[in-house]
């Protein structure tokens, strides 16, 4: 392989069985048919595609797969890690399919600048650290992109959804009232945020802007703006706060940013405050009651007044759903929370119908002010 490779890079050829064979019988020793298509098969994963990844990233229902250094490969299948038993050779192997990754969204990965973060042609999102930041060697994280949307009878089969709460979201949907989905990584924000965007009108335009392009709703009518990071000569970059002001002048009847965890976050709240209901997107929170804060925090890096910041998001965000994901790896909606002001003038979240893992269902005294805004809607 060693062999091949080196002609490869030395004289730009093409692989193909008649360059293996040569390669292999410069050493002096002849070769069989067999050995020759062994290492063309073994050249093709190491030099196209992901690797050796590569059939892992092709399994039924998988979501991530992560290398930490040669010897571990995990992959996620909605059941929590499992090992892989899959290997590189060495640390050299890993470093060297990281950097061919980055080479192909053209992107620079060497020690000058040791990590990336892109998505692969494929839709495929793409992150590496390389040795020795990363121990126990370079770190891999691809996360694959779904190939289809789940409709809300499909998550509440799956558990993720009870059959209530998915009347309920459908409900929220349709009456256009303004949401966040809340949850920490993996617990499948983006997977119910889809299925929600699915039952919108098919009469509205949606406008979706996010880092990376993951939502992918069942509708007729999405435009999709994602930002790009900067270039190896650090220009041309342009975030989500520059893309959420160009949505506003694409005639959306729905706002989606895709996940909200910056800047961003002040111009999302105006436009909801500029009649464009129904807006939605993700935020990271360990809880409903944490979304005000986690909100609070973004936008006082803008420099928004913190008294203004409630205010705005007072008027903005009608109720938070809050996913939560069990110790074996699954999710599911723990809650429904609705947003309102204190006597203080803060917002706080209130949970009106939280959902227990056994199937119980708890209405809480918010729920009241959830069934107010349903029905002025």
């Amino acid at each position: 392989m060693e062999r091949v490779r080196e002609r490869l890079a030395r004289d730009g050829s093409t692989l193909s069985p008649a360059l293996v064979a040569r390669a292999l019988r410069e050493e002096g020793r002849p070769v069989g048919d067999a050995t020759v298509l062994a290492v063309l098969d073994a050249l093709r994963l190491d030099v196209l595609g992901a690797g050796p990844l590569e059939p892992l990233l092709r399994l039924d229902g998988v979501t991530d797969v992560l290398v930490n250094g040669p010897r571990q490969v995990f992959l996620e299948r909605g059941e929590g890690l499992e090992s892989t038993g899959v290997t590189f050779p060495d640390e050299a192997s890993v470093r060297r399919l990281a950097q061919r990754l980055a080479t192909s969204g053209g992107r620079r990965l060497d020690d000058a600048s040791p990590y990336v973060d892109l998505r692969l042609a494929d839709g495929t999102r793409f992150h590496a650290v390389l040795a020795p930041l990363a121990r126990p060697g370079t770190v891999i994280s691809l996360r694959v992109p779904r190939n289809r949307v789940f409709s809300l009878p499909e998550l509440v089969a799956l558990g993720t959804l009870h059959e209530q709460a998915a009347q309920l979201l459908e409900l929220i949907v349709v009456r256009r009232l303004a949401f966040l989905v809340s949850g920490g990584t993996g617990s499948g924000k983006t997977t119910l945020l889809s299925a929600l965007l699915s039952v919108v009108d098919p009469r509205h335009r949606l406008v979706i802007v996010e880092d990376a392009s993951e939502l992918r709703p069942d509708h007729g009518h999405v435009v999709a703006l994602q930002s790009r990071p900067a270039n190896v000569e650090g220009a041309g970059a342009v975030d989500l706060q520059a893309l959420v002001r160009q949505a506003l002048r694409m005639r959306p009847d729905r706002l989606v940013v895709g996940e909200v965890r910056g800047a961003e976050v002040t111009d999302l709240l105006a436009a909801m405050n500029t009649g464009h209901e129904g807006g939605c997107g993700t935020i990271h929170a360990n809880s409903a009651a944490d979304v005000p804060a986690r909100v609070e925090a973004l936008a006082m890096t803008t420099g928004l007044p913190r008294a203004a910041v409630h205010s705005q998001l007072a008027s903005a965000v009608d109720l938070v759903i809050h996913l939560a994901r069990s110790s074996t790896g699954r999710r599911r909606v723990e809650e429904i929370a609705v947003l309102r002001r204190s006597p203080a003038g803060e917002v706080v979240a209130e949970p009106a119908v939280s959902f227990a893992a056994d199937g119980g269902i708890t209405t809480h005294p918010s729920s009241r002010l959830l069934e107010a805004r349903l029905a002025r809607a």
